[in-house]
């Protein structure tokens, strides 16, 4: 779905691409000679004359960017920050044409824009992904072309996956990927329906008999488990308090010089401890009718 600027953007996106159109070009030197004012002398007027002549090529290579559903006045404008960052890394020392670089700054703003903006799913983010996103309709059509019918058959797939490096899946989720639109969950069901998308999302936090329920069992646990700390001689209490319940964990050797034991007494007094905990809780889990009646 294309977007569709209101009248006054309208106007004036065409007063910027005219005005950009009308931009003299410069010659190789002229270009060279600004290049060089900017990088020596970060001569503001100098760089202002490069990139303004070369807005007209901001202008072509958004123009190719026009169906991704986006505003045509944001691609231009983050074309002209690659056309700016291009002017900023130019090197007139180099025998290239500022064209020619800055075409690639550019481009590689806009897709960027792009993927950052065309939908709130993401289209991935490898450079494969990337160039299966950008060149999907462009081979899609040369393919159709081809064959004389409309849309992708399973060879047609292939093709594509095999000439961008990508697997024929990828293909397939980009295929439906395009062919679809974000939808506004404000969006109303049918075309007189009272009822908006939004109040269909299922609510998955959980409702208030799971959440007294959550609470009565986390009640009874800490009765299971304060009973079964109880069963404890001090130390065991002390072993299991400082290595399991408490929010950092001693070291084995830590609590050995704490109770004059070697780590490896601490060891086995905590596995032993461990053990009457188990038998403790599950006695009291045994009766657990009893055990809850008073919550409830």
């Amino acid at each position: 779905m294309a977007y569709i600027d209101d009248p006054q953007t309208q106007q004036a996106n065409l007063k910027y691409i005219r005005n950009s159109m009308n931009e003299p070009l410069l010659e190789k030197g002229r270009e060279l000679e600004l290049a060089r004012r900017w990088r020596d002398k970060k001569d503001e007027r100098a760089l202002h004359e490069l990139v303004k002549s070369y807005t007209r090529l901001v202008v072509s290579v958004a123009s190719r960017f026009r169906n991704y559903g986006l505003p045509m006045g944001d691609i231009i404008q983050e074309g002209n920050i690659g056309l700016m960052q291009a002017a900023d890394r130019f090197d007139p020392e180099r025998d290239v044409r500022f064209s020619t670089y800055a075409t690639w700054w550019i481009r590689a703003a806009i897709q960027d824009y792009v993927l950052r903006n065309w939908s709130i799913v993401r289209t991935g983010t490898t450079a494969a992904h990337k160039s299966l996103f950008f060149n999907y309709r462009r081979l899609r059509s040369k393919i159709e072309q081809a064959s004389e019918r409309e849309g992708l058959t399973d060879k047609g797939r292939k093709e594509i996956a095999k000439n961008l490096k990508v697997k024929v899946k990828d293909v397939e989720t980009m295929e439906n990927r395009l062919a679809a639109s974000d939808q506004s969950l404000n969006a109303q069901i049918g075309q007189d329906g009272d009822e908006e998308w939004q109040n269909m999302l299922a609510d998955e936090r959980p409702n208030p008999e799971e959440i007294a329920l959550h609470v009565v069992d986390g009640e009874a646990r800490s009765r299971w488990l304060n009973k079964a700390l109880g069963s404890l001689t001090d130390r065991e209490q002390t072993i299991i308090r400082q290595r399991h319940l408490g929010q950092d964990v001693v070291t084995l050797e830590a609590l050995g010089q704490e109770l004059g034991v070697s780590k490896e007494r601490v060891r086995q007094l905590e596995a032993r401890a461990m053990e009457k905990l188990k038998v403790s809780i599950e006695d009291q889990v045994e009766v657990g009718p009893d055990m809850f009646a008073g919550a409830l």
